[in-house]
């Protein structure tokens, strides 16, 4: 049969050309999972902040010692339950590894290159970038460093940022900088077509 068919003033196109991929399927799964352990991060996040609700700057702080600042929320003494930090743990291990295949295949296939050099703007390339060659890797860095089982092997780790209560300091911070850019990344995709770009997520195609 063929592709189409031709009378004065009408033409029948055959079938459409294929649409064109516009996120693979390894960007797509590491989205999710992303997403899924980030929530994970969070939820558990808040119930390790609410066990102790203060900073500090340094080494060492505690109960009834100078404080860098107190954050005004309900001091729950003792922590929060197993779970919550047997979440935390694992949602961190998820988010790092998912995050490595994500580089990888982002690197190998050109993903940054490509896509973030041609799809977004200025200002949501300097985001994203900043988020993912920045903000990810000093989070990984300062959960590490908090990590007892981790410095007493490399304690480089917690000494260059000057202490464990430096470390703890600063990856709240970052918790709240990647908080925020969730909610602008949600509002940018919600402003440029929520279906259309969920959907590319979701199936590839927009």
């Amino acid at each position: 049969m063929a592709d189409s068919v031709y009378t004065p003033g009408l033409v029948l196109s055959g079938p459409a050309a294929p649409r064109a991929l516009r996120h693979s399927a390894v960007v797509r799964v590491t989205h999710w999972l992303n997403l899924a352990s980030f929530i994970g991060l969070l939820v558990s996040g808040i119930g390790i902040l609410l066990a102790h609700p203060r900073f500090y700057w340094g080494e060492t702080g505690g109960v009834g010692g100078p404080s860098l600042f107190d954050l005004p929320l309900p001091f729950m003494l003792g922590g929060p339950s197993g779970w919550g930090r047997y979440l935390h743990f694992q949602s961190a291990w998820l988010c790092v590894l998912n995050g490595l295949v994500y580089a990888a295949s982002g690197f190998a296939g050109r993903h940054f290159q490509n896509n973030l050099n041609t799809s977004y703007s200025s200002l949501q390339r300097v985001a994203y970038a900043v988020v993912i060659f920045l903000l990810f890797p000093l989070m990984i860095w300062t959960g590490l460093a908090m990590s007892p089982a981790v410095t007493s092997v490399f304690p480089a780790l917690v000494t260059a940022l000057g202490g464990h209560q430096c470390a703890r300091t600063i990856h709240f911070f970052c918790a709240i900088a990647l908080v925020l850019f969730l909610f602008v990344h949600v509002a940018m995709v919600w402003r440029a077509g929520f279906r259309r770009h969920v959907g590319a997520m979701l199936a590839g195609h927009e």
